[in-house]
């Protein structure tokens, strides 16, 4: 967990992610349209996924963890949260005010 609240800290758009996932790939694309440049870590591809994806799984509440998403340090959530804010017009100002966009 305390990995997990570090690398979340890191930049103001943070992403947990499988390779594979097309939800994934979904918000990954959805932040790069949006001009964010979020940090992504792949947990399939991380010595240390398995334990990190436990520990979002705990956070979140459900079994599959991914992806989850951190704005300005905090835990927004999956993709629905993301998409939620996104359709209610609360993403950009979200995002505008974690320092990620500059509109």
């Amino acid at each position: 967990m305390d990995r997990v609240m570090r690398l979340a800290s890191q930049r103001a758009v943070v992403v947990f992610s499988l390779s594979s996932c097309c939800m994934c790939h979904t918000i990954k694309r959805l932040f790069c349209e949006l001009g964010v440049n979020p940090g992504i870590h792949e947990l399939d591809e991380d010595p240390n996924g398995k334990d990190m994806e436990r520990a979002l799984a705990r956070m979140l509440g459900c079994n599959s963890p991914v992806p989850a998403v951190f704005i300005g340090g905090n835990l927004v959530g999956p993709t629905d949260k993301v998409m939620s804010l996104h359709l209610g017009g609360k993403l950009v100002p979200l995002l505008r005010d974690a320092g990620a966009i500059w509109l």
